[in-house]
């Protein structure tokens, strides 16, 4: 399993916008992306409604894991982008 840690870069945290980039961008991998926060249970990233419940803000860390690691970079860059820019 592939495992990186990302800290969020958007304005807003992981709200709409920004979450709904991160969770188009996991439904196009065939494989599982879980983000979790604080070593709470992973939830799956292809859900805009499940990442906002991660209540991340500017600042969290966020860990992203898969067994694909192209998705584990593309997704954790993601979120440390500013996606409200």
């Amino acid at each position: 399993m592939a495992t990186r840690t990302a800290v969020v870069g958007s304005q807003v945290g992981l709200h709409a916008r920004p979450a709904s980039v991160i969770a188009e961008a996991a439904a196009d991998f065939d494989d599982e992306i879980l983000l979790s926060v604080d070593g709470d249970e992973g939830i799956d990233a292809s859900s805009v409604m499940l990442i906002m419940t991660l209540g991340a803000e500017k600042g969290t860390v966020v860990t992203v894991e898969s067994e694909n690691a192209e998705a584990v970079e593309k997704i954790a860059a993601l979120i440390e982008a500013d996606l409200d820019a």
